[in-house]
């Protein structure tokens, strides 16, 4: 995309150069109301002052940026040391940046391109929501990994597994162990990723198998936790116990919420699965040596990272490359889910 002159911005904001170039460069001799204006219009825009251009055109840079959201979550640690091994092989450097939750990564990664003179991007986590036209802002090579983008063209490249089709398959193999009041720790209400996709193949199973969507057994993340978190999973399952609702289950949209779950029931004197069954999402090795160990879906983390980095420098070198890479990700059976019987349940939900 063309970059914008400062002839422009000042035509859009109704001023002189001269007051925009005031504006850049915080000089006291402005009006604060136009100032702001002028900032607004550059973020909008995204202008790059002559000079920054000018020495943009003059480095040569091979960088390579990976935007995170959720750095917390231990599901990434393995996939950015594969990141960071295969970028330094190619003799790349690396640049790892982290995004907050609710941050927009797009307007993160079009200042970076421009700072760093990168040579493509990994988005890793988020931005399933983005459109085409903010996307196409950025001038390099980029790979949306671990999320969907199934709402986007073909002709944005990403590597994931299909989160809405895995999840139906976790939350079916629950049914199909008897459970019909299944609860479920789901990210934020305004979440359009990940959350989003998960929740969407939680509700595919309960129809399935002829169950209603129940919102009351739907517990939503707050904003001050991170959604991917055991305080997450702690906080949630203490809000479904003091709900009073009866559930045989917990479906947590990751092994970290499921985890921090388990510490919740066992805090409130119940047995896992006895009481009650706990079932996560993405297949961590935490989870698995966990006690019980977390009866999962696990993403193919190793294979994943390095199809998206062998994919980012295929796209970097122009050459010919399948740009959407779907994975299968595999049921794992731990401990911590139950079959139920024809067994009694108390009041509080939990068998006898």
């Amino acid at each position: 995309m063309e970059q914008i002159t400062i002839k422009e911005v000042a035509k859009l904001c109704g001023v002189g150069v001269s007051t925009v170039s005031r504006a850049i460069n915080n000089h006291p001799d402005i009006n604060e109301e136009t100032k702001q204006k002028i900032l607004e219009t550059i973020r909008k825009y995204n202008y790059v002052p002559n000079n920054s251009a000018r020495n943009l055109k003059r480095s040569d840079s091979n960088t390579i940026a990976v935007l995170i959201k959720g750095i917390s979550n231990p599901f990434f640690t393995e996939i950015i040391q594969i990141f960071e091994r295969e970028v330094t092989r190619e003799k790349y450097s690396f640049v790892l940046q982290h995004i907050e939750e609710f941050e927009d990564e797009v307007d993160v990664a079009i200042q970076l391109e421009k700072e760093k003179r990168l040579k493509g991007i990994v988005f890793l986590g988020g931005l399933s929501y983005h459109t085409e036209e903010k996307l196409k802002q950025l001038t390099v090579p980029f790979v949306i990994s671990t999320v969907d983008v199934t709402e986007l063209p073909d002709e944005f490249a990403s590597v994931t597994v299909d989160n809405t089709r895995e999840s139906q398959k976790l939350v079916n193999y629950l049914c199909d162990r008897g459970h019909r009041r299944i609860a479920l720790l789901a990210a934020s209400q305004k979440d359009e990723s990940i959350g989003k996709l998960r929740l969407g193949g939680y509700r595919r199973a309960l129809e399935e198998h002829g169950l209603p969507y129940d919102e009351s057994l739907v517990m939503w993340t707050k904003e001050d936790l991170p959604t991917y978190s055991m305080e997450n999973g702690y906080a949630l399952t203490q809000e479904l116990l003091a709900s009073g609702e009866e559930f045989t289950c917990i479906f947590a949209i990751s092994d970290v919420v499921a985890i921090g779950a388990c510490k919740a029931l066992f805090d409130a004197g119940w047995r896992i699965p006895e009481d009650c069954s706990v079932a996560g999402f993405d297949g961590l090795g935490l989870a698995a040596f966990y006690q019980p160990s977390i009866t999962t879906i696990r993403q193919p983390r190793a294979e994943m990272a390095e199809a998206t980095i062998r994919l980012l420098f295929d796209m970097i070198e122009g050459r010919e490359v399948v740009k959407r890479q779907v994975f299968d990700a595999e049921l794992v059976v731990g401990q911590s889910v139950q079959e139920l019987d024809a067994r009694p349940e108390t009041g509080d939900g939990r068998g006898e």
